[in-house]
Order: structure tokens, then sequence, then C-alpha cells
């Protein structure tokens, strides 16, 4: 495993004070003592005499680690010297315990944190006196007394016992009855001694050790009996891209697919479950997607029962590992590995089974819990996410105002801007647009109520304007059949590619935005609307095998089916419509048929233009704003008032870019943080003020915003929801894409950013595979629950089967040879 570095542990305690010397000491004051104490060994043998030996102990071993304590002090704490309070005095010194006794309250405090006494007994006798309870919780409030033992004295009482639970609460550990006998006060001390203050001693310990390990180069990583993350060093938090917490309580192990996975597993299940190490090398996948190498060593750990209950993994990422090429799966358990197959099934169990229920209604009512508990299980939780979570579960048990009060905490959460200023119109103007003209990223920043008012105001205005619809003239026969059936999700785009060589978006887009009204809402002529879109399609190259326009149109195609959703048309504005299908059409205009980072290695002008950030998507926009601006027969904007242009301008940008998939998982998580796990509380209460707050929430501009940008990503990203035919082809032109991307990199020694993408060694099956687990099923059975789409949701689990059967067939190809 390679040098680590060393690592020192000690355990500092003062032990240098002296005893007997506190006012209210009983008797002279003894001799000043040090002894080592043991955990398995007691008090040496006790004389015939009768008189009590002195408590030496020596070293304490936990585990492979072994340590010393120092003389234990013991603080006694009674406002006046009785024989209760000399009894334990006696016993201390018997015991060779330093002992500090203390009559004044107000000094117990400053007392503890001077000399971190092991063991304070209390006097919990005389109320009047001396309130115990308050003053062990004034104790217990400092992380000092975190692995101190605090003791209270009490009365003797023949009545029935009473409930310790207010007892233990103040934060007492053990309660001692009134015995002044010397020998039954030594007895308790000895019972402390090596009881509590040992298994104190140990937590102490515990703390050092987990300081070292977070300090370690190494990365560490420890599961539970069934394999589940109990704590990730950050240095194995590092390597895996993960932030610090994010891992705990998940599941993370895995093993390439291009070794004999049985074989493998059998090898370190044959290992660890019989309470052997196993070491070895295996490959493993990081958060963002990256394969590395790792060398790594295993360890089970035998607790209580004499069972394995932990397993310790101790890692190094291998040198060169740039060049590693396997995809992986998830390293299981024996009990964990039957039926691999199904792996996709499991994940998305029963998630579309007509046969086990009676009507369509059953079906979606169950696909809908399905997806729901998916979406509240999900393996990438954001520290947001943990945040809300525990707001949500804090709203449950508290009253109206702190409810209403955190209803207002997650809704600010929600937002995107967390650290941008805003200012309301009653601010300071000048304050106003000197933030804002400093600040601003040039999209206009605006209210919700100014939004409302301009969209209402557009809208009134297009309507008295253009009062007719447009038509679609001299379309050729084939085309017009070939777009038919437009608004149906099966819907044929490769037909319509075919009728009108390779030219879609045109025909397409005409007719869907005709079905949306997009020109009396942007008050312009068809003719300028068709000359936009040969600008556009224009624009896209044709000599990509994939990002050209028939996916543009694909796109387009599918935001349309999605704004058509009863749910959609209750919760977007016409604006929204307009903007969305403007974003679909131009989202990838220009596209080179080379990803962002192909573009930043080979230092592209685009790249350098957009600082290496959202070089595509951020030239998409640009791009497509430009072409329509700077001539006037193809601006549809150009009737449009400046405020109303602005607006729409934004939420069309804001689209765009949030098809870059770096942001992918953001989006999800602040989708369904903001609508599936709050709509899911929302409807199981089933009230009409309810339903009304859930319609209030959903319109405000920044939910509108989320649920355009969840929208766009899903339509961008449909092919594995559509009929299989048509998703096999969209895999065939994305993988001939990819290939030639790799092919590039490697004629100009580029890094290789898909190495699975060489034409020569990739499995289509399994691209398709991975795609679908880490990217797909996640953010649709979001979507699904959103907005309700049973029949994309069944191709979905149709074409994962089918990519399956091909890869359990060791099938490299798009399709199964001829029979």
């Amino acid at each position: 495993m390679g040098c680590a570095p060393s690592i020192h542990i000690s355990d500092n305690r003062s032990a240098n004070h002296s005893v007997g010397d506190d006012e209210g000491a009983p008797g002279p004051a003894p001799r000043s003592r040090q002894r080592r104490w043991t955990a398995p060994g007691l008090a040496e043998p006790q004389p015939r005499d009768g008189s009590a030996a002195k408590v030496s102990v020596a070293d304490v071993q936990f585990g492979p680690m072994r340590f010393h304590q120092d003389q234990l002090q013991v603080l006694l704490v009674f406002t006046k010297e009785d024989n209760q309070c000399n009894g334990f005095y006696r016993a201390c010194e018997k015991a060779g315990f330093k002992c500090t006794v203390t009559k004044e309250v107000q000094a117990v405090l400053a007392c503890f944190q001077d000399k971190l006494h092991d063991i304070i007994i209390i006097d919990h006798r005389n109320p009047r006196q001396l309130d115990a309870e308050a003053l062990c919780r004034s104790i217990r409030s400092s992380k000092l007394s975190e692995n101190t033992v605090i003791v209270g004295v009490v009365h003797r009482v023949d009545r029935e016992e009473v409930s310790l639970m207010p007892f233990i609460a103040a934060g007492f550990t053990r309660r001692y009855i009134e015995n002044p006998n010397v020998m039954a006060c030594y007895n308790e001390l000895l019972q402390l001694a090596f009881g509590e203050v040992r298994s104190q001693l140990k937590l102490r310990a515990c703390n050092s050790v987990f300081t070292a390990l977070e300090k370690s180069q190494e990365a560490i990583e420890i599961t539970s009996e069934d394999h589940i993350i109990q704590y990730a060093n950050p240095a194995f938090e590092t390597t895996m891209g993960y932030q610090s917490g994010e891992l705990i309580g998940k599941e993370l192990a895995q093993v390439p697919i291009n070794e004999k996975k049985g074989d493998l597993l059998d090898a370190i299940n044959s290992c660890i479950t019989i309470g052997k190490e196993w070491q070895g090398v295996y490959h493993t996948q990081t958060k963002n997607g990256d394969n590395i190498q790792q060398n790594v060593k295993i360890v089970p750990v035998v607790g209580q029962g004499g069972k394995i209950r932990h397993y310790v993994s101790i890692i190094r990422v291998c040198n060169g590992n740039s060049k590693v090429e396997s995809i992986t799966e998830c390293v299981q358990t024996d009990s964990q590995t039957d039926n691999q197959a199904g792996k996709h099934k499991d994940r998305r169990k029963n998630s579309m089974d007509p046969k086990a229920v009676s009507s369509r209604s059953e079906v979606s009512n169950q696909r809908r819990h399905s997806s729901l508990a998916r979406i509240h299980s999900m393996m990438i939780e954001a520290p947001i996410t943990k945040v809300i979570n525990i707001i949500s579960d804090a709203q449950e048990n508290s009253p109206m105002p702190v409810t209403e009060a955190l209803n207002r905490v997650l809704e600010i959460l929600r937002t995107t801007e967390l650290y941008s200023p805003q200012f309301n119109a009653e601010d300071d103007p000048h304050a106003t647009d000197l933030v804002g003209g400093l600040m601003s990223d040039g999209l206009r920043r605006f209210s919700g109520n100014e939004y409302v008012l301009t969209t209402t105001k557009n809208l009134q205005s297009s309507s008295s304007n253009v009062a007719t619809s447009i038509s679609l003239h001299d379309v050729p026969p084939r085309i017009a059949m070939a777009i038919e059936n437009e608004e149906l999700w099966d819907f044929d785009i490769f037909e319509l590619e075919a009728a009108t060589h390779k030219r879609p978006l045109i025909y397409l887009g005409l007719k869907t935005f005709a079905r949306f009204g997009i020109c009396q809402f942007l008050q312009c002529s068809e003719a300028t609307l068709r000359a936009w879109f040969q600008t556009i399609e224009a624009s896209y190259r044709s000599s990509n095998p994939y990002h050209n326009s028939t996916h543009s149109a694909d796109v387009l195609h599918a935001t349309a089916y999605f704004l058509s959703r009863d749910k959609m048309k209750e919760t977007l504005d016409p604006i929204d419509e307009v903007a969305a299908l403007i974003a679909a059409a131009i989202h990838d205009v220009d596209h080179p048929g080379r990803t962002s980072s192909f573009l930043c290695n080979s230092g592209s002008q685009l790249a350098v233009l957009y600082n290496d950030l959202a070089v595509l998507e951020s030239h998409h926009a640009a791009l497509a704003f430009q072409l329509t601006l700077e001539n006037d027969k193809c601006n549809i904007f150009k009737n449009m008032e400046r405020g109303d242009y602005r607006t729409l301008r934004q939420a069309i940008i804001d689209m765009v870019l949030a098809t870059e998939m770096t942001k992918h998982f953001e989006h999800v998580n602040k989708f369904i943080n903001s609508f599936n796990k709050p709509l899911t509380v929302q409807e199981n209460e089933e009230t009409v003020r309810n339903q009304q707050d859930i319609n209030t929430v959903l319109k405000t501009p920044e939910n509108r915003a989320l649920i355009k940008r969840m929208m766009i990503k899903c339509a961008d990203v449909s092919n594995p929801c559509r009929p299989l035919e048509h998703c096999i082809e969209w895999a065939a032109r994305i993988s001939e894409e990819y290939f030639c991307q790799t092919d590039e990199e490697k004629r100009l020694d580029l890094p290789v950013m898909m190495p699975v993408f060489d034409r020569n060694t990739c499995s289509i099956p399994k691209s398709q595979i991975s795609f679908i687990d880490y990217f797909i099923t996640d953010m649709y059975d979001a979507w699904d629950a959103f907005v309700d789409l049973p029949d994309l949701m069944q191709h979905l689990d149709t074409n994962f089967k089918y990519w399956k059967g091909l890869d359990e067939r060791k099938l490299r190809s798009l399709r199964p040879p001829p029979e």
C-alpha cells in the first residue's frame, strides 16, 4: 500500500495538582501520588487486616492501541462538611485518586475547567442549599465535560421509587444512595473507575483515532456489515469527488466489468466473510464519472457477538490511471449479487407493470409511488438537500408561527441566487443602481410582480393586434404527411428528416409554433418566422452525426409534447411556452460535434472567448440572438416592447444554459427539493386550501424557471424514452459522433476525454446502460412524478431491457446478429 505518514497519538491530561489544599478538605493533606491504571486488572490484593490497598492501574488496552491514564481526579461538591463528604474523601485517599473538595457552588465550574476532573460527585440531598441538577446542567454545557462522569448523592428513602429520567436528563451519569461508610464509597469509586471512566477514556481515545484518520493521506472508508458507508475520511471523499459527509449512509464500492466479475467478487467475499483481509486492484468511478484504478485493502473488523460488524477499506489511487478504459459496476456481497440482470428493474421496482394492476389509474398510482420513493432515496445528495430535509423534518412538530417562518426559509433556499443581494423598491435607489451595475451579469433581475405585469401587458397587446393564426403554405405532400402526427410522442422524426432532405426543423417548427400561437405572441409575420427558422437551421451542421437540425427538431417536439400536458398548462404562462419552444429550437445551433472539454483542451477560439465555462451552451445562445437581431427580415423580436423582450431573452438563455451537463445533478436535485418532496407532503393532506397553496407556489417566477430547466433537460436527452427503433438510431448517431471525437483526440495527441468510446473496443449497450442508470432514471422519475408520463416510462423500461439483453449476450453492437 506504500508508506503512510507517521502518526503519533498521545493523551495529555494535567496530573500535577496538589491534593488537600482546597478549602474544606478534611484531615491532613495526603501525599501527591501518580499511578498508572489498567483496564483488565482490578485493585491490588487486599491485606488480611481489612485495610484497603491503593488502586494501582497500568496501561489501558483499546484494541491494538495502548495508552496511559494519570491519577484519576475527583471533585466533591458539598455545601457542608459531613460524614458523606468525609467518606468519599477518605475513599479517594485509599484509592490513590486526587481529590478536590469545594463548598462554593459558584467556584465549581472554574475549578472543573482548571483541573478537568474525571469524576464529579455532587450532593443532591439538600435542594435548598444546592440545586444539584442546575449545577450539573451548567457543567454539561461545557464541551470539556463530554468525558466526565457525574454522580449525584441522594437520600435513602423507603417510599416508592420515582423515575430517574429527570435525574438523567440533567446530565448525571449515576445515582449514589447516601452511605458514608468508607468502604462503600471506595467500592463506588472502583466501579466508576473500571466502568464509566474507562469507557469514557476509550471514547476520548476514539476522538484521537478519528483525528488521525481525518489527517491521513490514504483514503479510508469504514462500512457496516451490509457494506453501507459509516465513515469516509477527507482523503477518500476527495478521491471520489464528494463533499464532506455526502457519502455517509450510502453504498459505494465498484469493480470493473471487463474482468470476471463473479470471480473477483468470490475472491473478495471468500476472504472477508471468514475474517481475513483482502488486498488487490480494482477500478472505480468517481462522482463526476471519471474512471480510476485503486490499490485496495479490505480489513474485516469483528465486533459484538463475535461477528464481523465493519469493514475498513484502505485505498491508494494507482499512478498512470488516466488510460483506464473500463466502465464499472457496483461491488456487492453474495447476498446482493443475485439477479444482476434485473438491476434496473429492481432500482425502479414496479414502476410500470400492467399485469399487476387492473386499470390504467392503478398503474399510474403504482408508478407514481415508486417514482416518488426513488426520488426520496436518490444516491447523490447535495448539502443543500440535507439542509432542506432537516428543516422539513423540524416543521412537522413545530407551532404554526415557526412552521410559517421555516416555509419562508425553504423558499429562500430553493432560489438560485443565494448570495446575491435583493433590493426592493423601498431601498436606496443609489445603492440599487450601484450594486446592480457592478454585480449584474447583463440579465435583468426582476421581481415576481414585475414579471406578471409585463407578461399580462404583452399578452393583451398581442391578442388585440394580431387576431389571425398563421398557416403553412406550399408544403409538399410527403412532408405534410410526415408531420401529420407531430402531437404524438411516437412521432417519427427520422421520416420527416428523410422527407425534408435533412432539414426538418423549419417544417416541424412552423407547425408547432402555429399550434402554440407564437406569431400572435411575438407580433411577427409568418414570413419573418419562416426566415428565422431558415437562418437557424442553416446554422446547424448537417455533417454532425448527432448534433444537427434533426436533433434540434426532436428536442423541439419533446418540449412541445411536455407543454401540452395538463400539469404544464396549469403551471406555465404563455411567455414560458414561447421561451421554451424558442430555446429548444436554438439550444445546439452551430454545434461543432465535439464536447466543451475537447474545445478547451484544443484551445479553440470559443473556449478562449467563454473562459472554458459552459463554452458550447454560451455559444449556442449568443449566436442565436446574434443571427436573429442582425437581420431585420428574420428578427422575430422586433415588434416586442423592450421590457417584454428582456424578460423573454432571459428565460431563453436560462434554458439553453441549463442543458450543460456539468450542472445536471444540481438541476435535478433542485427540482426534486422544490417540487416532488413538498408536493408529496401536500398531496397526502388532500385539502382544497393546500391545492391552492400548491398552485401559488408553482407559479412564482423562480419555480417556473426550475420547471423550464428540467423540461428542456428532459427533452434534450429523451432518446432512451423514445420508441425502441428511434432509441437505437439515436444511440448509433451519438456513438458515431463520440467515436469521431476520440479519433481526433488521438490524432492531435489531446487527452482522450471518453476512452470507452473507441470504435474498435466500445460496447454500445454498456454505454447506453450507464447513461440510463446515471443520468436518465433519476431525472425522468422526478419529471414523471410531476408531469405524469406513463408512455415514456414504459419506453424507458423496454429500451433498458433491450440494451441489458444485448450486454448479457456479450454483444457490443446496436443490434443482435441475424438469426
